[in-house]
Protein backbone atom coordinates (compact mmCIF):
# COMPACT_ATOMS: atom_id res chain seq x y z
CA UNK A 1 0.00 0.00 0.00
CA UNK A 2 1.19 3.24 -0.96
CA UNK A 3 -0.19 6.65 0.35
CA UNK A 4 1.59 8.83 -1.89
CA UNK A 5 3.00 10.74 1.09
CA UNK A 6 6.12 9.98 1.11
CA UNK A 7 7.97 12.60 3.24
CA UNK A 8 4.82 12.51 6.13
CA UNK A 9 6.26 12.97 9.51
CA UNK A 10 4.19 11.14 12.42
CA UNK A 11 3.48 11.44 15.82
CA UNK A 12 1.77 8.75 17.75
CA UNK A 13 0.94 9.26 21.22
CA UNK A 14 -0.80 6.14 22.51
CA UNK A 15 -0.35 4.42 26.03
CA UNK A 16 -1.52 1.06 24.49
CA UNK A 17 1.98 -0.41 23.94
CA UNK A 18 0.87 -3.22 21.22
CA UNK A 19 -1.47 -0.74 19.44
CA UNK A 20 1.64 2.02 19.46
CA UNK A 21 3.70 -0.58 17.89
CA UNK A 22 1.60 -1.78 15.64
CA UNK A 23 0.62 1.81 14.28
CA UNK A 24 4.09 2.84 14.09
CA UNK A 25 4.96 -0.70 12.06
CA UNK A 26 2.09 -0.16 10.08
CA UNK A 27 2.72 3.94 8.85
CA UNK A 28 6.68 3.09 7.99
CA UNK A 29 5.61 0.32 5.78
CA UNK A 30 3.72 3.10 4.05
CA UNK A 31 6.99 5.34 4.04
CA UNK A 32 6.17 8.06 6.81
CA UNK A 33 8.69 9.05 8.97
CA UNK A 34 7.09 7.90 12.58
CA UNK A 35 7.96 8.34 15.72
CA UNK A 36 5.77 7.37 19.26
CA UNK A 37 5.05 8.57 22.66
CA UNK A 38 4.05 5.78 25.41
CA UNK A 39 1.94 8.87 27.64
CA UNK A 40 0.83 12.27 27.49
CA UNK A 41 3.68 13.85 29.06
CA UNK A 42 6.03 12.22 26.77
CA UNK A 43 4.26 13.35 23.81
CA UNK A 44 3.62 16.88 24.62
CA UNK A 45 6.77 17.76 24.85
CA UNK A 46 7.53 15.79 21.68
CA UNK A 47 5.16 17.97 19.62
CA UNK A 48 6.45 21.33 21.46
CA UNK A 49 9.73 20.20 20.36
CA UNK A 50 9.51 18.87 17.19
CA UNK A 51 7.36 19.86 13.75
CA UNK A 52 5.06 17.02 12.97
CA UNK A 53 2.89 17.39 9.86
CA UNK A 54 0.20 15.32 11.77
CA UNK A 55 0.02 13.68 15.67
CA UNK A 56 -2.37 10.59 15.86
CA UNK A 57 -3.37 11.15 19.58
CA UNK A 58 -5.23 8.98 22.25
CA UNK A 59 -7.72 10.83 23.87
CA UNK A 60 -7.50 8.91 27.06
CA UNK A 61 -4.04 9.17 28.33
CA UNK A 62 -2.10 8.65 31.56
CA UNK A 63 0.45 11.67 32.48
CA UNK A 64 -1.34 14.74 30.16
CA UNK A 65 -4.61 14.14 28.81
CA UNK A 66 -4.99 14.23 24.97
CA UNK A 67 -7.60 17.34 25.61
CA UNK A 68 -4.84 19.26 27.41
CA UNK A 69 -2.45 18.51 24.59
CA UNK A 70 -4.79 20.14 21.92
CA UNK A 71 -5.08 22.95 24.21
CA UNK A 72 -1.29 23.69 24.64
CA UNK A 73 -0.94 22.93 20.71
CA UNK A 74 -3.65 25.33 20.32
CA UNK A 75 -2.01 28.05 22.77
CA UNK A 76 1.11 27.74 21.56
CA UNK A 77 0.62 28.31 17.56
CA UNK A 78 1.34 24.54 16.74
CA UNK A 79 0.17 23.68 13.16
CA UNK A 80 0.46 20.02 13.68
CA UNK A 81 -2.63 18.65 12.54
CA UNK A 82 -4.12 16.07 14.79
CA UNK A 83 -5.99 13.16 14.27
CA UNK A 84 -7.75 11.67 17.66
CA UNK A 85 -8.26 8.15 18.50
CA UNK A 86 -10.63 7.11 21.43
CA UNK A 87 -12.51 4.00 22.88
CA UNK A 88 -15.33 6.46 22.92
CA UNK A 89 -18.27 6.84 19.82
CA UNK A 90 -20.64 9.18 20.58
CA UNK A 91 -21.27 12.54 18.91
CA UNK A 92 -20.75 14.29 22.18
CA UNK A 93 -17.51 12.87 22.33
CA UNK A 94 -16.27 13.94 18.89
CA UNK A 95 -17.64 17.40 19.26
CA UNK A 96 -16.03 17.82 22.42
CA UNK A 97 -12.81 16.35 20.74
CA UNK A 98 -13.33 18.62 17.74
CA UNK A 99 -13.75 21.69 19.72
CA UNK A 100 -10.60 21.45 21.83
CA UNK A 101 -8.51 21.58 18.45
CA UNK A 102 -8.55 18.11 17.32
CA UNK A 103 -9.09 18.12 12.84
CA UNK A 104 -10.06 14.92 12.87
CA UNK A 105 -11.66 12.46 15.02
CA UNK A 106 -11.28 8.45 14.42
CA UNK A 107 -13.48 6.10 17.16
CA UNK A 108 -11.63 2.31 18.55
CA UNK A 109 -11.18 -0.15 17.14
CA UNK A 110 -10.37 1.16 13.42
CA UNK A 111 -9.45 -0.10 10.23
CA UNK A 112 -5.63 0.65 9.21
CA UNK A 113 -6.49 1.89 5.83
CA UNK A 114 -8.53 4.71 6.86
CA UNK A 115 -6.36 5.37 9.43
CA UNK A 116 -3.52 5.85 6.66
CA UNK A 117 -6.30 7.99 4.52
CA UNK A 118 -7.16 10.13 7.44
CA UNK A 119 -3.24 10.74 7.94
CA UNK A 120 -2.88 11.63 4.20
CA UNK A 121 -6.04 14.03 3.96
CA UNK A 122 -4.78 15.85 7.50
CA UNK A 123 -1.24 16.30 5.74
CA UNK A 124 -2.59 17.33 2.26
CA UNK A 125 -4.78 19.62 4.20
CA UNK A 126 -1.83 21.27 5.82
CA UNK A 127 0.54 21.59 3.01
CA UNK A 128 0.87 24.26 0.13
CA UNK A 129 -1.23 22.18 -2.82
CA UNK A 130 1.44 19.81 -5.13
CA UNK A 131 1.14 18.35 -8.58
CA UNK A 132 0.75 14.86 -8.65
CA UNK A 133 3.93 14.67 -11.00
CA UNK A 134 6.65 16.41 -10.09
CA UNK A 135 9.15 17.37 -13.26
CA UNK A 136 13.05 18.67 -12.79
CA UNK A 137 13.79 18.15 -16.94
CA UNK A 138 13.63 14.90 -17.92
CA UNK A 139 12.79 13.70 -14.10
CA UNK A 140 8.90 12.81 -13.47
CA UNK A 141 7.93 11.78 -10.42
CA UNK A 142 4.62 10.43 -9.41
CA UNK A 143 3.45 10.77 -6.26
CA UNK A 144 0.48 8.94 -6.27
CA UNK A 145 1.80 5.99 -8.61
CA UNK A 146 5.34 6.13 -6.71
CA UNK A 147 7.28 5.87 -9.76
CA UNK A 148 9.84 7.52 -11.00
CA UNK A 149 11.34 7.79 -14.55
CA UNK A 150 14.27 9.81 -16.58
CA UNK A 151 13.93 10.60 -19.95
CA UNK A 152 11.51 7.67 -20.17
CA UNK A 153 13.46 5.59 -18.50
CA UNK A 154 11.87 3.70 -15.40
CA UNK A 155 13.80 4.41 -12.06
CA UNK A 156 14.06 1.69 -8.84
CA UNK A 157 14.20 4.04 -6.22
CA UNK A 158 13.72 2.37 -2.60
CA UNK A 159 11.43 4.33 -0.58
CA UNK A 160 14.32 6.68 1.28
CA UNK A 161 15.90 7.57 -2.22
CA UNK A 162 11.81 8.41 -3.50
CA UNK A 163 11.38 10.36 -0.42
CA UNK A 164 14.80 12.33 -0.84
CA UNK A 165 13.80 12.72 -4.68
CA UNK A 166 10.15 14.14 -3.55
CA UNK A 167 11.26 16.58 -1.33
CA UNK A 168 14.08 18.37 -3.39
CA UNK A 169 11.70 18.39 -6.13
CA UNK A 170 8.92 19.64 -4.19
CA UNK A 171 11.04 22.46 -2.80
CA UNK A 172 11.87 24.00 -5.93
CA UNK A 173 15.39 24.87 -6.27
CA UNK A 174 16.07 25.70 -2.44
CA UNK A 175 18.81 23.98 -0.67
CA UNK A 176 17.27 21.91 1.83
CA UNK A 177 19.77 20.89 4.86
CA UNK A 178 20.76 17.07 5.48
CA UNK A 179 19.16 17.80 8.94
CA UNK A 180 15.76 18.02 7.09
CA UNK A 181 15.59 15.46 5.38
CA UNK A 182 16.65 13.25 7.90
CA UNK A 183 13.96 14.69 10.00
CA UNK A 184 11.04 14.57 7.11
CA UNK A 185 12.16 10.91 5.31
CA UNK A 186 13.31 9.17 8.71
CA UNK A 187 12.55 9.44 12.05
CA UNK A 188 13.76 9.51 15.48
CA UNK A 189 15.22 6.16 15.27
CA UNK A 190 17.79 7.71 12.59
CA UNK A 191 21.22 8.85 14.86
CA UNK A 192 21.44 12.08 14.06
CA UNK A 193 25.57 11.71 13.47
CA UNK A 194 24.71 9.34 11.09
CA UNK A 195 25.79 9.49 7.03
CA UNK A 196 22.52 7.49 5.71
CA UNK A 197 21.21 11.18 3.52
CA UNK A 198 24.92 11.55 2.07
CA UNK A 199 25.06 7.59 1.04
CA UNK A 200 20.88 7.64 0.01
CA UNK A 201 22.40 11.40 -1.80
CA UNK A 202 24.62 9.17 -3.20
CA UNK A 203 22.91 6.18 -4.38
CA UNK A 204 20.12 8.59 -5.58
CA UNK A 205 22.48 10.28 -7.86
CA UNK A 206 24.13 7.23 -9.41
CA UNK A 207 20.64 5.98 -10.14
CA UNK A 208 19.42 9.38 -12.01
CA UNK A 209 22.48 9.58 -13.86
CA UNK A 210 23.78 12.02 -16.09
CA UNK A 211 23.71 14.76 -16.22
CA UNK A 212 23.51 15.38 -12.99
CA UNK A 213 20.43 16.54 -11.19
CA UNK A 214 21.10 17.09 -7.30
CA UNK A 215 23.80 19.77 -6.41
CA UNK A 216 25.61 20.30 -3.30
CA UNK A 217 25.69 23.60 -1.91
CA UNK A 218 28.03 24.07 0.70
CA UNK A 219 26.91 24.33 4.24
CA UNK A 220 23.48 25.13 2.93
CA UNK A 221 22.57 20.78 2.13
CA UNK A 222 20.96 19.70 -1.37
CA UNK A 223 19.11 21.53 -4.23
CA UNK A 224 17.45 20.41 -7.23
Amino acid sequence: MQTGDAAVRVLVIEDDAELAQAIGLGLRRVDMAVDVAPDGTTGLGRVLDTDYDVVVLDRDLPGVHGDEICRRMVETGCRSRVLMLTAAGTMDDLVDGLERGADDYLPKPFDFPVLVARIGALYRRAQPALPPVLRHGDVELDRARHRVRRAGRALDLSPKEFGVLELLLASAGRAVPAEELLERVWDEAADPFTNAVKVTVSRLRTKLGDPPVIETVQRAGYRI
